[in-house]
């Protein structure tokens, strides 16, 4: 995992074409909570012990509760919206997912951050469709804890 931090990137939509491959930095470090994940649960209706149980998850292997994996892949908008400014767009929408990993939990208590990479953009009906591959790392973990590559269009 690299260690450097960038501020993100500040461009329009028909610049965003030049920077296909690039990596826009990270966000700041943020520590996972309990309240957090509680209230993932609360609204998701997804109450499974793992999350919730602090005692009962301290029996697991993960030593512990985690996040949600849905709840790290939550953080892929917020991450993008911090990383990137395309200044000339007046709506920008998910369209979807094409490949989503969890290959390490993302532990309460544990320190993440997020890392965006500009895969393609192309051409659609008024705008373009960006593919970001967005990364949730967690601090002295060797795998992230979400590894999706995230589909957004945006119209200017």
């Amino acid at each position: 995992m690299s260690t450097s931090e960038t501020s993100g990137l500040v461009t329009d939509i028909a610049g965003l074409h030049d920077h296909v491959g690039a990596h826009l930095g990270y966000t700041e470090w943020r520590e996972m909570d309990q309240d957090r994940v509680n209230q993932f649960a609360d609204v998701t209706e997804d109450h499974q012990f793992i999350h919730v149980d602090v005692e009962r998850a301290k029996q697991t292997p993960f030593g512990g509760t985690i996040a949600h994996g849905y709840l790290t892949l939550s953080l892929a908008a917020p991450i993008a919206m911090q990383l990137l400014d395309v200044t000339d767009v007046k709506v920008g929408i998910n369209y979807g997912l094409d490949k989503v990993r969890f290959p390490a939990p993302l532990r309460v208590g544990a320190e993440w951050r997020g890392g965006v990479e500009i895969i393609s953009v192309d051409e659609v009906s008024g705008g373009v469709q960006v593919k970001f591959r967005t990364t949730v790392e967690v601090k002295d973990s060797e795998k992230p804890a979400m590894v999706a590559e995230c589909l957004v269009r945006m119209y200017g």
